[in-house]
């Protein structure tokens, strides 16, 4: 497969898997194998815009590829830190097929969902019954001070660096006081890339915490995924913080 000018011995499989939340030996390594000669522009919504672009375009495939992936030990990190009494209310953010939030509907949370594919934003209403934004995660419009934790799987990393504080910001916004926050990112080495259509920021803990910190947010536990593997074969950096 030729990305860039080069050719790179991973296929679109092990890719797939990699952005889906899994990971496979193909997978390992990735994020610092494949960028791609595509530097942000100034205009940074161009990285929001094409990547969405991408998964309105590959929504169908998107849906079979995840409807049965297990993220149960980050519903359970999310829920478990969450001190108000149920039902909760919920923001799945970059909800995309609408997996996670029926889940959070069938524990009979009220559960939002929000996405900027409009496919995905119209699949999740239907595979979940619940309300579902759609919205550019750079042009966030929340209610302040609303929700009792959000759920952010695999979507932050989407996020150009220059626009992080700024977006962890409005999220610390519409979290209710001592509100949680969960995040699930590839983790790299401080880097930004294009694979593909899709764009993504790939930070180490260290740059990550100090983000959300200056945030406003405290932290409450951090791991790598997949559990059970040595930290070469854990590309996820899960996170929970605390309004």
């Amino acid at each position: 497969m030729a990305l860039g000018g080069r050719t790179t011995p991973l296929g679109l499989a092990s890719f797939e898997l990699f952005c889906l939340g899994s990971a496979d030996a193909g997978c390992l390594g990735w994020v610092t194998m494949m960028a791609r000669d595509l530097p942000l522009s100034g205009d940074l919504t161009v990285a929001t815009t094409k990547t969405v672009a991408h998964y309105d375009r590959s929504a169908e495939s998107f849906w079979r590829g995840t409807k049965d992936h297990d993220v149960s030990q980050n519903v359970a990190a999310l829920l478990d830190s969450i001190e108000s009494a149920p039902p909760l209310t919920l923001l799945d953010l970059g909800c995309g097929p609408g997996r996670d939030l029926a889940n959070f509907a069938a524990l009979g949370h009220r559960a939002i969902g929000l996405d900027g594919a409009e496919n995905f934003v119209r699949m999740a209403r239907e595979h979940s019954g619940c309300e579902v934004l759609q919205q550019d995660f750079l042009k966030l419009e929340l209610p302040n001070a609303t929700f009792d934790g959000i759920f952010a799987n695999a979507v932050l990393f989407h996020v150009p660096r220059a626009e992080l504080a700024r977006v962890m910001g409005e999220l610390w916004l519409s979290l209710k006081p001592g509100g949680v926050l969960f995040a699930s990112n590839p983790h790299g080495p401080d880097v930004e890339e294009w694979h593909g259509e899709r764009y993504g920021c790939y930070l180490c803990w260290e740059t990550w915490s100090e983000i959300l910190e200056q945030a406003g947010f405290n932290p409450i536990s951090h791991y790598y995924r997949p559990s059970g593997k040595p930290r070469a074969e854990q590309p996820w950096l899960a996170s929970v913080w605390r309004k």
